[in-house]
């Protein structure tokens, strides 16, 4: 009889599985981005998933934001960045949860590189 192995979770500095903490960097968008950037020392894939949140959500805030001043098109481009932001929140969420390191275009660079 052959013994298997069960697969061991990779803890973090905060005592959570990695992939749980990545999902939760994402919960809040930027914000709980920014608390696990500022509280994980160990997990670069952690620190990863929480750059990642911190430079798409605060941009596309930000973006939303300026565009909601503008009346009637500002509106609608206001609506579709937050439609955006939404299929973005959930993708983001289960590709961290399963464990992937998905970067988006241009901003998964950048975050890889702020994070290291």
């Amino acid at each position: 009889m052959k013994k298997v192995k069960k697969e061991e979770k990779i803890k973090t500095s905060l005592g959570l599985q990695e992939n749980i903490e990545a999902l939760l960097c994402y919960l809040f968008t930027w914000i709980t981005g920014l608390i696990f950037f500022l509280l994980e020392k160990k997990s670069k894939f952690v620190k990863f998933h929480a750059m990642q949140s911190i430079i798409t959500f605060l941009s596309l805030t930000i973006i939303s934001f300026i565009f909601s001043w503008i009346p009637l098109i500002g509106w609608v481009i206001s609506g579709l960045i937050g439609l955006i932001s939404l299929v973005l929140w959930i993708i983001l969420m289960i590709k961290a949860y399963q464990g992937e390191k998905y970067k988006l275009p241009i901003i998964g660079d950048t975050a890889e590189k702020y994070s290291s």
